[in-house]
């Protein structure tokens, strides 16, 4: 079986606040920033491959867009730590002779920050599909058929990992069997059930 793993917040925590606290002190006072500025829509912009000094430029109120643009060199704030629960999946799934596979939404300006914070990113997986760089998100039909491509594989031959339900969705709709990730302990179980494990 080929499994393919969604990145952020299912191998890596990813936490945006993170790239602000030190200009506005706490979450509480970060959130209605990225509210104001609409920071979910920019950076999915990002993830399909614009990049931050054009989005920044969008932004009208000079503060809010000095701030935003802390947002590349504070980049590695942003990925505290490794979830080492996931880790330990993806290892024992290899050990079982599964291929092992990624499709992320990332921005191909971040990206590199990505594996310079976390080097095994860099050597984890067989085929890496990366959005910015594709210019192509997820649940896009197109991203999936990037990585059956690369890999030589069939959809039907893939087990997809992903904590949105809609990239979830996505993949089905593709042809691959996927699974919602919400912790490394249901992942665990669910990976068991399929005798994956």
């Amino acid at each position: 079986m080929n499994i393919v793993f969604d990145i952020g917040n299912v191998l890596i925590r990813w936490d945006a606040h993170r790239a602000f606290l030190p200009v506005l002190g706490t979450r509480g006072t970060v959130d209605p920033f990225l509210s104001r500025i609409g920071f979910s829509a920019l950076n999915l912009r990002a993830d399909a491959g614009e990049t931050f000094a054009d989005l920044a430029a969008e932004i009208a109120d000079p503060d809010d867009r000095a701030l935003f643009e802390s947002y590349l060199p504070n980049y590695a704030q942003t990925l505290p730590e490794a979830i080492e629960g996931t880790w330990a999946l993806l290892d024992r799934l290899r050990a079982r002779g599964h291929a092992i596979h990624a499709i992320t939404n990332w921005s191909a300006e971040t990206w590199p920050v990505g594996l310079a914070t976390h080097p095994r990113l860099a050597t984890a997986f067989d085929v890496t599909v990366v959005s910015g760089i594709e210019r192509v998100l997820k649940p896009e039909p197109r991203i999936f058929a990037l990585l059956c491509g690369r890999a030589g594989v069939a959809p039907g031959d893939c087990l997809f990992i992903d904590d949105s339900d809609r990239n979830v969705e996505g993949a089905r709709a593709f042809g691959m069997d996927a699974l919602p990730f919400t912790t490394s302990a249901a992942l665990d179980h669910a990976l068991a059930a399929r005798r994956l494990l």
